[in-house]
């Protein structure tokens, strides 16, 4: 098997998982939580996403909705000035931008349904990685100096993602997330409900009605991952399988290659310029 993954400690912990005899599921859930970690820019446990598996043995693939949802007190308008523009700071730096998270739910499905290992087991290289901390990496301190205005804006991200000082986490230092790390352990003793129910969820709803946000408890108890019918289409005799709606990408990857089917690109070459125009086209 092979694992790829942005930062090393998410590739290293699924490597583990696959070496000891588990499947494929295990592995990406153990990264995804690891990522949680590590590289909270591009996976978190306050966030959400979609998963594809693809089985071997019975040729069936299935796709996991974990995206998150717009709370109950959302509203179509919710993000528009008086006078009917977009209000792009509310609707990206607000509390109000902010959807019912769906990663903890999907990563726990996957598991249950596909899966070998429990959370507990698919959780502890990331509460150790909290806990003890990890050396910081060059994407990691680009990504937090990047957004280091909107992150020194609130106490709570001023605290975890900048040193007492008030200065960045720089290449080789160890950064260490004792809160993430007792979210984590909730998670792995309670399951889900010790994400969307209890301590967590009250903290969440706490900060939510401290700042103007709209998602409540009963939203965070509510929700739930789904079980979907991929999008599939055919491409020159292959099957293409790709994430149905709410994601809008695995709709549009087929009609593009629908597109494409129709020319004779090999015959084209290989990033020539009749082949780009072509595919900026089709896109």
């Amino acid at each position: 098997g092979m694992v790829v993954t942005s930062p090393q400690p998410a590739s290293t912990a699924a490597l583990k998982v696959l070496q000891k005899g588990h499947n494929a599921i295990d592995s990406a859930v153990t990264a995804a939580f690891v990522l949680a970690v590590t590289q909270p820019r591009s996976g978190n446990i306050g966030g959400g996403g979609f998963m594809l598996i693809s089985s071997e043995k019975t040729g069936k693939v299935t796709a996991i909705d974990y995206r998150e949802k717009a709370p109950a007190l959302a509203t179509k308008d919710m993000y528009l000035n008086t006078d009917g523009s977009i209000n792009k700071r509310k609707s990206r730096f607000s509390h109000q931008a902010v959807g019912v998270p769906g990663t903890v739910a999907g990563l726990a499905l996957a598991l249950k349904e596909y899966g070998t290992i429990t959370l507990a087991e698919s959780l502890a290289p990331a509460i150790k990685l909290a806990e003890e901390g990890f050396v910081v990496t060059p994407r990691f301190v680009k990504g937090i100096k990047a957004r280091h205005k909107e992150l020194k804006k609130w106490p709570s991200s001023r605290k975890i993602f900048f040193k007492k000082d008030g200065s960045f986490y720089e290449l080789g230092d160890r950064f260490v997330q004792k809160d993430l790390a007792k979210t984590l352990r909730r998670i792995a003793r309670l399951g889900v409900k010790g994400f969307y129910e209890g301590e967590t969820a009250k903290l969440m709803t706490q900060q939510m009605q401290q700042n103007g946000g709209l998602i409540s408890a009963s939203d965070l108890k509510a929700y739930r991952a789904k079980i979907r019918q991929p999008i599939h289409g055919t491409y020159r005799g292959y099957d293409v399988y790709s994430m149905s709606p709410p994601s809008s990408g695995g709709v549009h990857i087929v009609q593009m290659l629908n597109v494409l089917e129709l020319y004779p690109l090999r015959e084209y070459g290989h990033n020539s310029a009749q082949t780009i125009h072509l595919m900026a086209e089709a896109m």
